[in-house]
C-alpha cells in the first residue's frame, strides 16, 4: 500500500492551515462559488488590509486568483471594443456606482465625465481600477 505523505504544519502556518480548513478553497466552477468566493474577499476587505494577518493575506491572494479565473472564463472581457465598456462591464458585474469609483478617479465628477465620454481613463486610474478590481490594466487603457 502507498504510504500518504503529510506535511508538518510549522507553527507560523497554523493561521494559514486554519483559515484554509475555514476557507475549503477550490477551483470555482459556478456564479453561487464565486459569490461565495467574493463574499470572503469582501469580509477581508472590510477588515482593511493593514489589519490582516500574513494568513489573511495568503488567503486573500488565493481567493483572488481563484475569483480571477472564474471571472476571465464566465465573462471574457477580450471581445470589447474601448476601456470604457470595460469599465461599464466591471460596474455592472460588481454593481458599483459612480460613487465607489470617485476615490479612483478623483472626484465623482471625473467619473461622470470618463462614463460620459469627455474624458479618457488615464494609466493611474486604469493602474488602480486594475488592482482593486483585479482585472488585466491593459482592459482600461
Amino acid at each position: 500500500m502507498p504510504s500518504v505523505r503529510t506535511q508538518k504544519v510549522k507553527n507560523k502556518d497554523l493561521g494559514y492551515a486554519s483559515l484554509l480548513a475555514e476557507y475549503l478553497p477550490a477551483v470555482i466552477k459556478n456564479e453561487r462559488e464565486n459569490e461565495q468566493a467574493l463574499a470572503r474577499l469582501g469580509r477581508l476587505i472590510d477588515k482593511g488590509e493593514k489589519n490582516w494577518t500574513s494568513a489573511e493575506a495568503r488567503i486573500f491572494d488565493l481567493l483572488s486568483c481563484l475569483v480571477e479565473k472564474f471571472e476571465e472564463e464566465a465573462y471574457p472581457m477580450g471581445k470589447l471594443t474601448s476601456p470604457l465598456d470595460s469599465l461599464r462591464v466591471l460596474m455592472e458585474e460588481r454593481s458599483l456606482k459612480q460613487t465607489d469609483l470617485a476615490p479612483i478617479f478623483g472626484g465623482q465628477s471625473v467619473v461622470s465625465d470618463v462614463l460620459k465620454g469627455k474624458r479618457d481613463i488615464n494609466g493611474r486610474q486604469a493602474k488602480q481600477l486594475a488592482e482593486t478590481y483585479r482585472y488585466p490594466v491593459e482592459v482600461f487603457l
